[in-house]
């Protein structure tokens, strides 16, 4: 993939993630009230969170390449969402997304995701994008079915964390669509 693709919408910049975010993304990440939702357990440490920049950093070097963008409103991180998982012969991609709880209820992540998905479609001729949800995560099902996502099914015992096999819902857009 070649130079990071900074979007703007009329309240957020949507940029590359730098090491300056860990502390944002810290304490986004260490919310154990959200996990269940991320399909990872909290955050315990800093260096966490900077291993995680690096992680999506190389997203976009890899042979099924990925976006991850930090959401700035405001002048602060509040979340990040991304397209990751890129299968060109396919043209699909995963949807994957979490913002801060003070950010939550403004319509942020929506209008985050259209533009991200614009993008998709777009810049990377997209033909499917799926999103995988807790099946008790009804504030991101809302959000998706919003968005024109529709549910196909349930995947069992597909996520592991928090000690247990976790179920998740698959959401889907395909590009005629949108």
């Amino acid at each position: 993939m070649n130079s990071f693709p900074t979007l703007s919408t009329e309240r957020l910049q949507l940029r590359e993630l730098t090491a300056n975010d860990a502390p944002a993304l810290f304490a986004i990440y260490r919310d154990a009230e959200a996990m269940p939702w991320f399909g990872i357990d909290p955050m315990t440490d800093l260096s966490q969170a900077h291993a995680l920049i690096t992680t999506f950093a190389q997203w976009r070097t890899q042979a099924n390449p990925g976006t991850r963008w930090g959401l700035e409103h405001d002048g602060r991180l509040i979340g990040t969402c991304g397209l990751f998982k890129w299968n060109r012969h396919w043209n699909s991609c995963a949807l994957a997304c979490e913002l801060a709880p003070s950010a939550r209820g403004n319509g942020l992540m929506s209008e985050a995701l259209r533009s991200v998905l614009d993008w998709g479609f777009a810049q990377m001729h997209l033909h499917r994008v799926e999103a995988l949800v807790h099946p008790q995560n009804r504030p991101s099902q809302a959000l998706l079915e919003r968005l024109g996502f529709t549910r196909e099914g349930v995947l069992r015992e597909a996520g592991f964390w928090a000690g247990c096999y976790q179920d998740l819902q698959v959401f889907s857009r395909l590009s005629h669509e949108h």
